[in-house]
């Protein structure tokens, strides 16, 4: 598979088949991972995985804080507080496109709470990864974490499997960070699901729309 094809075949998958995913093959895809670009080559990403009793037990213990409706206070803010068009209008179509797929109107809130939970199971995937970053850093060094996660998802791809980044986690820092004995000068900045998409579930045909290259992109003297 050529990096164009493992790029435009990379969806965020949202359910996933049971299959385990082999260790010795995630194992293989962060090492290759590490080569991805790195300012003073800090090399600021730090990676936790799971699979088997552990990835259950996260799980089990996951359900029951999402529907407890408690909240923990965030490191930082996923989106801008004020999301201004045209990202605004980016993220709703790409919401009512996922619901339309799945059938659930917008005033269904009950089955789009629902729905919204099974970020919390990793979308039934049989592995995930958190990933983690020392608080001294600062944006430079998120944008090589986006890297570093950009080239794991993208040998996943090259081995034919799939996977879904997922900010989401950093709504849980102090319940994920327990869990996996995350040193306190070290902050949650994502998860990932990993495994084989299931193809009979509508969700998985969603493609995300993008602008045009003439939309975000200006060229000079070329």
């Amino acid at each position: 598979m050529s990096v164009a094809e493992a790029l435009a075949t990379r969806l965020s998958i949202r359910d996933f088949l049971p299959e385990p995913v082999p260790p010795a093959l995630i194992r293989r895809v962060l090492a290759a991972a590490s080569r991805a670009p790195s300012g003073g080559n800090l090399q600021p990403w730090h990676v936790d995985v799971l699979a088997g009793e552990p990835l259950a037990a996260l799980k089990l213990r996951m359900q029951g804080r999402f529907e407890s409706g408690e909240a923990e206070p965030s490191d930082y803010d996923v989106y801008p507080k004020e999301l201004v068009a045209p990202y605004r209008d980016y993220r709703f179509q790409v919401g009512e496109d996922m619901y339309a797929l799945m059938g659930i109107p917008r005033e269904d809130k009950a089955a789009r709470r629902a729905w919204f939970a099974r970020n919390y199971q990793f979308f039934g995937a049989p592995m995930a990864l958190f990933c983690s970053v020392d608080r001294r850093m600062g944006p430079p060094q998120w944008s090589d974490l986006g890297m570093f996660l950009q080239s794991v998802m993208l040998l996943l791809r090259e081995e034919g499997w799939d996977s879904c980044p997922q900010e989401c986690w950093a709504a849980y820092p102090r319940t994920v960070g327990d869990f996996i004995a995350l040193p306190p000068e070290r902050m949650l900045f994502c998860g990932m699901a990993i495994g084989r998409r299931n193809p009979a579930h509508p969700v998985n045909a969603l493609v995300s729309r993008r602008a045009s290259l003439e939309e975000f992109a200006r060229f000079h003297g070329a």
